[in-house]
């Protein structure tokens, strides 16, 4: 952002010598000033000059005025020289932009001679489109009174800090493969993207008309998936990998960027601060099968704040974690092409309050994978409102999944019976049933409005129906408090989240 300097004058005066001869001069001798242009053309904030301009008076001169829109902005006194010079530069206000600035120069002589030249400045209209194309360094901040699109894999790289205000729009252009938009914060970066309940910040594609101040789209539907890429949070907290590797390669960004590489051993590392953001229409592919999360969590420390999240028509998974110890509180998935909430390598941190909008792509409400490497760290999801769909499950636990999941409701699945097993939790693997016998793999406390006449062991496989019972729609006593979703998130405003208690 550039940042615009206080009214700025700089006058240098270089003092020439005499060049009248001492005879009287002649009286229509004239006062006379040259090296001004009669008219500037300055971006926004821009700055114009220094420009010098020249004076003479053979009478000898008594003094140089500056006016700006007839005010007198400085005037300079001088002693009699016949010649001078004084230099001008001017910087542009966020007042001044797009406007026409007059300026007036004025040169008397000691008999009372005047000179005037005018010069007309245009200050060109502040721009309300930034086009990022290179990585961000440093610290910089993004307003709400532009919009932002990201025209590639833009990083936030390590040791910089980008700042986004309440009610800022960040738009990804199209893209796929190695060329997919998005907007990764590597690992030692910080964000600090902190929305408001009035002024969420917005992640969405350029097909998007959304400006800021509104929340739902004004030309998409939230089904529409895969217009740009996602956002990608990596840091240096430890996960899971296979052959005990301390740091890998995010999923969905090419090798070759070492903006993608995440984990290491530090627990309590910070990423900065997410509140109150939406991201929409994401999950470009970037090859066979592969596409790029809404929020992709890689290696994220503890000492990282991430609240009141939503994602919203992403064709591959809502918000995946990978690794790491974050905690996030008050996320929203809706319309997942695979998974809406999928974890992975051993994340070791908390979901609380959460819903879940299954879509007609959606695989899997909840996707649990197990470690890959010897670290057997486990997470929590709780509090959770789970609304299904026709072809999605409730849940896949494999792969030697661990953790502890208790006080979710689940209502609108089909009859597993009549879907070749969708509608269902499930446990799959002997790791993953070994865990639940053991009780590193825990539930408690699950509800579901199930069809007619499913019985809770067709819905809750492997045994797991003993911490599950089944209620009347809107009879749940368990559930996502969805009040913490009003009025800032999409799903709210249109209505989507009436049929949850």
């Amino acid at each position: 952002m550039r940042k615009f300097n206080a009214l700025l004058f700089m006058f240098l005066a270089a003092v020439l010598v005499f060049t009248s001869c001492g005879e009287d001069p002649e009286p229509d001798n004239p006062v006379a000033i040259s090296g001004i242009p009669a008219t500037a053309t300055i971006p926004a904030g821009g700055t114009v000059g220094p420009v010098t301009a020249t004076v003479t008076a053979p009478d000898g001169l008594a003094s140089f005025e500056v006016k700006k829109d007839g005010a007198v902005v400085t005037t300079v006194p001088l002693n009699g020289e016949t010649s001078a010079t004084q230099t001008f530069t001017y910087t542009a206000t966020p007042a001044d932009a797009g406007k026409n600035l007059v300026f007036e120069f004025t040169a008397r002589d000691k008999n009372g001679s005047v000179a005037t030249v005018t010069h007309v400045l245009t200050v060109q209209a502040e721009e309300t489109t930034v086009r990022v194309t290179t990585n961000i360094t440093g610290k910089v901040t993004w307003v709400a009174s532009k919009t932002y699109i990201l025209a590639g894999r833009i990083a936030v790289v390590d040791g910089a800090e980008l700042t986004i205000e309440p009610g800022t729009i960040i738009k990804g252009e199209v893209g796929s493969g190695a060329n997919a938009t998005a907007l990764i914060i590597a690992r030692g970066a910080k964000i600090f993207a902190n929305g408001t309940a009035e002024k969420p910040i917005i992640f969405t594609s350029v097909a998007d008309e959304i400006a800021s101040g509104q929340v739902s789209s004004p030309n998409l539907e939230p089904t529409i998936t895969g217009l740009w890429g996602g956002l990608l949070v990596l840091g240096r907290a430890p996960g899971s990998f296979a052959g005990d590797v301390t740091e890998v390669q995010i999923e969905g960004i090419p090798a070759s960027d070492p903006n993608g590489r995440y984990g290491g051993n530090q627990p309590a590392d910070n990423s900065g601060v997410i509140k109150y953001i939406s991201i929409r229409h994401g999950g470009a592919n970037i090859g066979e099968g592969n596409e790029i999360n809404g929020l992709t969590l890689g290696g994220v420390g503890s000492g990282t704040v991430i609240e009141n999240v939503e994602v919203i028509g992403n064709q591959d998974d809502g918000i995946e974690f990978f690794g790491g110890t974050v905690n996030v509180k008050n996320a929203i998935v809706w319309n997942a092409g695979d998974d809406a909430i999928d974890t992975d390598q051993a994340w070791s941190g908390t979901l609380d309050n959460f819903i879940v909008l299954c879509g007609s792509e959606t695989d899997h409400a909840l996707e649990i994978d197990g470690p890959e490497g010897s670290l057997l760290a486990a997470h929590t999801v709780k509090n959770g409102s789970v609304r299904g769909s026709t072809a999605a499950e409730l849940g896949d636990f494999r792969d030697g999944a661990r953790g502890t999941f208790e006080n979710i409701y689940f209502f609108g699945f089909p009859d597993p019976a009549a879907t070749a097993g969708r509608g269902d939790l499930s446990l799959s693997g002997d790791k993953t049933l070994a865990n639940f016998a053991s009780g590193d793999l825990k539930f408690n406390v699950l509800q579901v409005t199930s069809p007619a006449a499913v019985t809770l062991t067709t819905v809750f496989r492997n045994g797991t129906h003993v911490h599950a019972s089944d209620v009347a729609l809107h009879a749940n006593t368990i559930g996502a408090t969805k009040s913490a979703f009003a009025g800032w998130s999409w799903s709210a405003v249109s209505g989507n989240l009436n049929d949850l208690k």
